[in-house]
């Protein structure tokens, strides 16, 4: 997705997308571009973006580190790639663990989602990735290497009672396909408590924005062109509310003429190869967008229909 923001009244823009130049992953740069401050930084594996209204630079400065820190704080307690967080005690200990609120509330969300699509959209899929590299050289996977690992996928087969969450041994959760949505919305949040100033948050192409900004104009976010990355194909105006965008434009295999891409069927272990390229969904929150896009490409061709029952905004390319 590419983010346009107005920089004077204008509406003079500029492009972000998944592409953006490559942070350290604790570097973070504000610039001042007309009225906006901007503040990017990496994070989740994704280019980080704060487009915030504010005349003070300091407390700018100051809102924008409280928006870093917020994320990489999200990160290092949910990511699957760490060995020191919540995550990896909870994979690696097959016994009954205690968690905090905030994980709870992940935890019923996910738990909610698994219900609503019945079972598409499952958190314990994530090791599937055993069998599955989608790096350039990635190849697809045996049958039988993708039935050796069905077994260990099922959220039914774990045992939740808020606080008390029991992952049996040889299984995990994998927060991976909510947690940059979450992680949104919680800065969006974070932010809210601290400022009036209006501000869009931007990760990696999932973007919520607190409001319109001071003179009532929107902010201009464009929809990444999955053919030509880094072209916008349209042009949204987001005043309020959120957006997300799931597809297989950067993560697929193609092998003898079909395109396998990254989102795996829980169920069947395998994505469908007649998933559009790229769904941008827009929601009161980004996390729901997200599981709304994420569960649409899952429906293959049948993903219009199915964000048609949902009564939702969407853009869909193929």
């Amino acid at each position: 997705m590419a983010t346009l923001a107005p920089t004077t009244d204008n509406a003079e823009t500029v492009c972000f997308s998944k592409r953006m130049s490559q942070h350290s992953l604790n570097q973070l740069n504000v610039t001042r571009r007309g009225k906006l401050w901007i503040g990017q930084f990496r994070c989740m594996a994704s280019p980080c973006e704060i487009l915030l209204e504010c005349g003070e630079e300091t407390l700018a400065q100051e809102l924008i580190s409280l928006a870093q820190q917020e994320a990489l704080r999200i990160e290092q307690k949910f990511s699957r790639y760490r060995d020191d967080n919540l995550v990896h005690r909870i994979n690696s200990c097959g016994d009954c663990i205690t968690v905090d609120a905030e994980t709870a509330r992940l935890l019923d969300f996910a738990q909610d989602c698994y219900s609503f699509s019945e079972g598409w959209f499952d958190i314990t899929s994530g090791i599937l990735r055993r069998a599955w590299n989608f790096n350039q050289h990635g190849t697809i996977p045996t049958q039988q290497e993708i039935e050796q690992l069905l077994p260990h996928i099922g959220w039914d087969k774990i045992t939740w009672e808020n606080p008390a969450l029991t992952v049996p041994y040889g299984m995990e959760i994998d927060f991976g396909g909510i947690g940059k949505e979450y992680a949104v919305d919680a800065v969006l949040g974070l932010l809210s408590g601290k400022t009036r100033n209006s501000f869009m948050v931007n990760f990696g192409g999932d973007c919520n924005a607190s409001g319109p900004m001071a003179d009532g104009s929107s902010w201009m976010t464009g929809i990444e062109n999955p053919h030509r990355p880094g072209d916008a194909t349209a042009v949204i105006q987001l005043k309020n509310g959120a957006l997300a965008t799931s597809g297989d434009v950067f993560k697929f295999i193609r092998h003898d003429g079909i395109r396998y891409g990254h989102i795996l069927n829980p169920r069947t272990g395998w994505p469908d190869t007649e998933a559009p390229l790229s769904i941008t969904v827009a929601a009161a929150t980004c996390t729901e967008a997200g599981i709304l896009s994420t569960l649409a490409m899952l429906q293959g061709q049948d993903a219009e229909q199915f964000l048609d029952q949902q009564n939702i905004k969407y853009w869909c390319y193929r």
